[in-house]
């Protein structure tokens, strides 16, 4: 089974977050930027597959030169090589078209990816790209297992989980649960040395035109001073005649 992980690579969310140019460019200075937490979920099940069951792992990434960090720390945890496309991911259309000419060109069975990403939180490319390639698709999966050709997955859903059945080939986008927090990987010294040999392949982009564009950014607004009150008759008066709350 040939396993495809699309990684984004995202700010830390501890980041203080900035924009430029008027607020239509997000600033980066500064910015520590790690593997999509979505995506290193449903990157360690790869790895899960990988061992158990035999199979190839490769995980692609649509960006500049400046995520190929991101990308040595998923070969670090065991991934057996990967992709770079060489473009800027101005929309997640533009994502999703340069990431099918991959699944295409490297007859992948499977293809993992995080329901989201941590920065933009879309929910678009998985869907769209399982569109592309007329692949099967489950999003918010928290649970996948793959015998043969068959797949038998859990997902979230409003009130609780479904089980469902599909087949190969298709798009998964996981969450916490398809592997728990306890499982995911840190890169030990060993698989840091290994990565450095392992192949990370630059393509050209398609020439996909992104769908849209962003106008501005704005920061949601500082949060209000806080008013402590002694007691309930207060906290009434307040919410009845101040925030008019009640």
């Amino acid at each position: 089974m040939k396993i495809l992980v699309c990684i984004s690579h995202v700010p830390d969310t501890t980041s203080k977050i900035n924009f430029t140019d008027n607020d239509t460019k997000f600033d980066t200075n500064g910015v520590q930027f790690v593997i999509n937490p979505y995506d290193e979920f449903s990157l360690t099940r790869a790895m899960w597959f990988k061992e158990k069951q035999g199979a190839s792992v490769t995980v692609v990434n649509v960006g500049g030169a400046a995520t190929e960090p991101t990308l040595r720390k998923a070969l670090a945890i065991g991934a057996d090589d990967a992709i770079r496309v060489n473009v800027e991911p101005t929309d997640g259309f533009l994502v999703a078209k340069e990431l099918a000419e991959v699944v295409k060109n490297g007859g992948y069975d499977l293809v993992l990816a995080g329901k989201e990403s941590a920065d933009y939180n879309g929910q678009m490319v998985p869907g769209m790209l399982a569109s592309l390639l007329d692949f099967n698709f489950v999003n918010g999966c928290v649970g996948i297992e793959v015998e043969g050709n068959n797949v038998t997955l859990e997902r979230e859903i409003d009130g609780g989980e479904e089980k469902v059945a599909s087949t190969l080939p298709m798009v998964v986008a996981g969450q916490k649960g398809i592997v728990e927090e306890k499982d995911l990987r840190i890169p030990n010294m060993r698989g840091i040395m290994m990565a450095r040999k392992k192949p990370l392949n630059v393509v050209e982009p398609t020439g996909t035109s992104a769908a849209t564009t962003t106008k501005t950014f704005e920061k949601p607004a500082p949060k209000g001073d806080v008013k402590l009150v002694d007691n309930v008759d207060d906290l009434i008066n307040l919410l009845h005649n101040e925030a008019k709350a009640i």
